[in-house]
């Protein structure tokens, strides 16, 4: 399949100036209050696009450090160039490069890439998921006191993020083994879908944070919606993954708590 072949070459192209840029220093700005944007972030964007538009002149591409797309488009990509750039800010290598690729508004090639860890998570739909090679599949856990639970803030230090730590409180009172925040949403629910966690959410997200990971959750035999347990939109949007066996305990947590951001 071209487009996987594509995913990964993009991928690989913009994870290496990421990584040299983690090695030898970056200026850091910001874009508002508590939302980091490096030269990294710009230049492995600009790198991924021109890789998609030399195999695909005609798609349409949308990324977060400024390329703007049509999202009903019958061929579209999505791409973050850098997801997780505070912690690539603060020299904690747990960031990725995510790549989705859709057509007629379903995911069907997704590509995340740690390349510090050298972590490359593909899932191609109908194909599977996998980890550097190895099938992966989500967790079988059917109880809250035998997971972890992964969460993501948006950058909203307001109603937002007092209605996530209720949320996790009421977790933590389900008796569940611990509470996990990594930072780096695309590499979240590629732990949903390798079974380290049993689920995770996040009440704001742009579609580049989640694009590629619904799918990689899809494939590894999980379940992703809205927090509220809708069909996940191609723009800003809850999100809730899970192994399937958990999604409707969780979601009449998260359903809750998210309601009272309104």
């Amino acid at each position: 399949m071209k487009e996987l072949e594509v995913a990964q070459q993009a991928a690989r192209i913009g994870g290496e100036i990421v990584a040299k840029y983690f090695r030898d220093g970056v200026e850091i700005r910001s874009k508002d209050a508590h939302n980091l944007v490096t030269d990294a972030d710009v230049e492995s964007e600009k790198a991924i696009v021109e890789c998609i538009r030399d195999h695909f002149p005609d798609h349409e591409v949308l990324g977060e450090e400024g390329h703007e797309a049509d999202i009903s488009a019958e061929h579209l990509w999505i791409i973050d160039p850098l997801d997780g750039t505070t912690n690539f800010a603060h020299k904690i290598p747990h960031f990725a490069v995510s790549i989705a690729y859709f057509h007629n508004g379903r995911p069907e090639v997704g590509v995340i890439w740690n390349p510090i860890r050298d972590d490359l998570y593909i899932a191609a739909r109908g194909q599977g998921a996998t980890h550097n090679g190895q099938s992966v599949q989500v967790g079988s856990e059917t109880e809250f006191k035998d997971v972890l639970i992964g969460v993501g803030f948006y950058y909203d230090r307001g109603i937002v993020m007092e209605c996530t730590l209720a949320a996790v409180k009421e977790f933590f009172e389900q008796q569940i083994h611990g509470i996990r925040r990594f930072g780096t949403a695309s590499l979240d629910l590629c732990n949903v879908g390798c079974g380290l966690v049993g689920a995770f959410f996040e009440f704001e997200l742009s579609p580049w944070d989640f694009a590629a990971g619904q799918l990689f959750v899809e494939e590894a035999g999980g379940q992703i919606t809205t927090c509220q347990g809708d069909r996940l939109p191609i723009e800003k949007s809850s999100v809730l993954a899970s192994n399937g066996h958990l999604h409707e305990k969780t979601l009449a947590i998260t359903k809750r708590h998210y309601e009272m951001t309104k």
